[in-house]
């Protein structure tokens, strides 16, 4: 037998984590890691946070699961929280990003079919998109890299170029029931959409009754400096997926929605064994307790401008290597002058620092949103002796 036990969908480096210490990784070979990456943006309160630790322990000592065919405290009480914190009048509670924006398109499109216009299914997605890997969250996406092997893709989905706003006017039609957008995408190279591009469409939903979903797996709880990325814009979607830092590590996602928007969402229209969990409750609980305090974001969005000013003079000394750097609060990306993958591998092999390959050669800079000033002068004395020494094996 060839294959490995574990299915080869993955091409596994040989840093091999067996504990976690705040910001960093030890290997199974004794190796520390500074961890910048997270998890891809999931370990927002690092790897050993004691109210995150002890919330699990007590419940998984209490329940750990229990059929949504009960009544359900801990997820009404953690619901509760997001409805408070947000736009949103309910939420349905998912076990990963993926099965969120699932949830998302299916309470998008109910709203119009069980409002009676079952012609309106089509959302509008945009180029370079990460929605999940799932049919109907890869066929929301135009990454061919994603459709190969898995085709027919689901129909119901266009794509236009992201911040064109004129291009999604455009693709509108009589079949058109929405808009899917990340406000800042992720996978793709840490792009920030303009303004005027997300409050335009806002405008056209407001005036053609369409849905306007945000996909804030990555950018939300508190990961750019606001609870969520749309408060920064100004506006707020009809429908938002969200997952990845509101675990904290645990597997939890969710779909949140306004009452208006989930009015196709009746009893029997959507489901998951073990979304909304016990123990996932207790975990989603344990991050707000942390992050959704106005004192807690602020810190964010410091630590933020401090990396992002470090990283603006840091490229100063490498314009071969480096273009620019984007993002929000603790979300940012390291713009190459040519592929980021490369780096990226040099600097964990090399130098012990973990960050994150995106689209347009962005390198994705995405620590614990509890690191330290000591983990921030670690990651620059990292990074420079990273990038000095790349730039002499390019030289040789």
């Amino acid at each position: 037998m060839s294959i490995t036990p574990l299915m080869p969908v993955y091409p596994r480096c040989d840093v091999r984590p067996v504990r976690g210490e705040n910001c960093h990784l030890i290997s199974e070979d004794g190796r520390r890691f500074l961890d910048f990456a997270s998890g891809i943006a999931v370990n927002i309160l690092g790897h050993s946070h004691p109210g995150l630790i002890g919330a699990i322990q007590r419940q998984a000592a209490t329940l750990m699961h229990v059929s949504n065919l009960y009544g359900s405290p801990q997820g009404e009480a953690l619901a509760q929280r997001l409805v408070d914190l947000t736009f949103a009048d309910t939420v349905f509670f998912t076990n990963s990003g993926a099965e969120a924006v699932e949830a998302s398109i299916k309470t998008a499109r109910a709203y119009h079919q069980n409002g009676g216009d079952p012609e309106r299914y089509e959302l509008i997605t945009f180029n370079n998109a990460f929605h999940g890997r799932t049919l109907a969250t890869i066929s929301a996406s135009n990454q061919e890299k994603m459709h190969h092997g898995f085709l027919p893709l689901l129909p119901g989905f266009k794509y236009v170029e992201f911040d064109d706003l004129e291009g999604a006017k455009a693709a509108m039609s009589r079949h058109t029931a929405g808009f899917l957008v990340e406000p800042i995408q992720g996978e793709g190279g840490i792009r920030v959409a303009s303004q005027a591009f997300l409050q335009g469409l806002r405008d056209l939903a407001d005036e053609h009754d369409l849905m306007l979903v945000f996909d804030e797996v990555q950018t939300g709880v508190a990961r750019t400096g606001t609870f969520y990325a749309y408060e920064q814009f100004g506006i707020e979607p009809d429908i938002l997926a969200t997952a990845k830092g509101i675990g904290g590590g645990f597997p939890l996602g969710a779909c949140l929605a306004t009452e208006k928007a989930a009015r196709g969402m009746t009893a029997g229209t959507h489901g998951s064994t073990y979304g909304g969990n016990p123990l996932a409750m207790a975990a989603g609980n344990a991050v707000l307790d942390v992050v959704a305090n106005d004192e807690f974001l602020l810190a964010v969005r410091e630590k933020g401008e401090r990396i992002r000013a470090g990283l603006e003079q840091f490229i100063g000394n490498y314009p071969e290597l480096f273009e620019l750097v984007r993002g929000r609060g603790l979300m940012l990306g390291l713009k190459m002058r040519s592929e980021s993958r490369p780096f990226v591998v040099h600097l964990r092999d090399n130098h012990g620092l973990l960050t994150v390959a995106a689209g347009d050669n962005t390198v994705r800079v995405l620590p614990p949103l509890i690191v330290g000033d000591a983990e921030i002068d670690e990651f620059f004395d990292r990074l420079s002796a990273g990038a000095a020494s790349y730039k002499a094996e390019e030289a040789a």
